[in-house]
């Protein structure tokens, strides 16, 4: 059991150190630079999102429907 406890113990320490080989691999910012991106991608789609600038009544699935009166 003591064998077997201790090979399952390496197996997860190699998970570990590949998880931490991966994630030291990874290119990193500054945080000031990842803001500046950020904001300029926000400052150029902001004309594109529906949250600022509307629906157009027309294309809205959740305008409330028209009611139908035949008088």
């Amino acid at each position: 059991m003591s064998n077997n406890n201790s090979s399952s113990s390496l197996v997860v320490a190699q998970r570990a150190v590949k998880q931490l080989r991966v994630e030291a691999s990874v290119r990193r910012i500054q945080v000031s630079q990842a803001a500046a991106e950020l904001r300029n991608f926000c400052l150029q789609n902001a004309s594109k999102d529906p949250l600022l600038v509307g629906i157009p009544s027309s294309e809205n699935p959740f305008r409330p429907p028209k009611s139908c009166s035949l008088f």
